[in-house]
């Protein structure tokens, strides 16, 4: 069985889109649109911006939303019978099964972006990668910890992103160097993404999120929350919400995929992060990129 995959912040890159724009006709009025819902040029950023332009927030997550969706054009027809998204990549995710239009699901990744940049700009905050422990003593350090510091990404075995307060994840830094983790690297991001400090966006993305219209999937959504196969178009808005100050737990995600039968990962939007995971996750499994 296939599996479809879309990537989350951090897969940006300068020029990205721009081969894809030129190869066909309904590509092009597809990404044309963008600008149109949006109100700004974000194609100009996308094809001919720079890297600092490319990391603000309420460019990026718009960006690899838009480079998913037209490169999910190109894979139409490989008959995939489930879908998955690390963070902002769900929302790619619920367009490739029917569950959002391509106009609504931008407004959402728009709404969204804004409301965590303003979020991380009130507080000091950041992330860390760690590197080489068990999941269960990062969250325990975390636990332990003063201040608000929690377990974000569960990327794979041995690699979790922890977020929160600046100070904190520092001293959890240390604190897991000293367990035993092989690094703790801090991450170049201005804000604690899937922390209890992405409260206020949350309320914000919640309310846009009730107001919008979602369909039944047309085939398997695994959301990050809770890992399992999501039916009900309104547990699906709940656990969308839900992942914005909780962890995305796509470890698990890929492994309930490759239970229900999932032999085959093809990555769709920029870069190929998702692949390097998948198969720490599971070595016995393909992984390839849409385009």
């Amino acid at each position: 069985m296939k599996a479809l995959v879309f990537p989350g912040q951090g897969s940006q890159y300068v020029g990205m889109g721009t081969e894809l724009y030129n190869s066909r006709k309904d590509i092009k009025d597809l990404m044309d649109s963008a600008n149109d819902i949006l109100g700004f040029d974000i194609l100009s950023a996308m094809f001919r911006g720079t890297e600092e332009d490319l990391k603000k927030t309420e460019v990026t997550q718009p960006a690899i939303f838009i480079y998913s969706v037209a490169a999910l054009k190109a894979v139409n027809g490989s008959s995939p019978t489930m879908v998955a998204g690390h963070s902002l990549g769900e929302f790619s995710a619920l367009v490739a099964n029917g569950v959002l239009s391509f106009e609504d699901g931008l407004k959402l990744v728009s709404t969204r972006a804004k409301a965590m940049q303003e979020a991380c700009d009130a507080n000091p905050s950041s992330m860390a990668a760690i590197l080489g422990l068990a999941d269960e003593i990062v969250e325990k350090i975390c636990e332990e910890t003063p201040g608000i510091v929690v377990p974000a990404n569960y990327n794979c075995p041995g690699q979790l992103v922890i977020s929160g307060e600046t100070a904190a994840v520092e001293l959890a830094c240390q604190n897991l160097k000293n367990a035993g983790a092989k690094r703790a690297l801090l991450l170049p991001v201005n804000g604690a993404f899937h922390s209890p400090l992405m409260l206020p966006a949350q309320e914000k993305l919640a309310e846009a999120i009730n107001n919008t219209k979602f369909y039944k999937p047309t085939m398997d959504v695994y959301q990050n929350i809770t890992t399992v196969a999501v039916e009900d178009p309104e547990e699906i808005k709940k656990n969308l919400i839900a992942q914005l100050t909780g962890p995305v737990r796509w470890t698990q995600c890929v492994q309930n995929m490759i239970k229900k039968g999932a032999t085959s990962f093809v990555e769709v939007g920029p870069g190929k992060t998702l692949q390097g995971l998948i198969k720490k996750i599971n070595s016995d499994v393909t992984v390839s990129s849409a385009i």
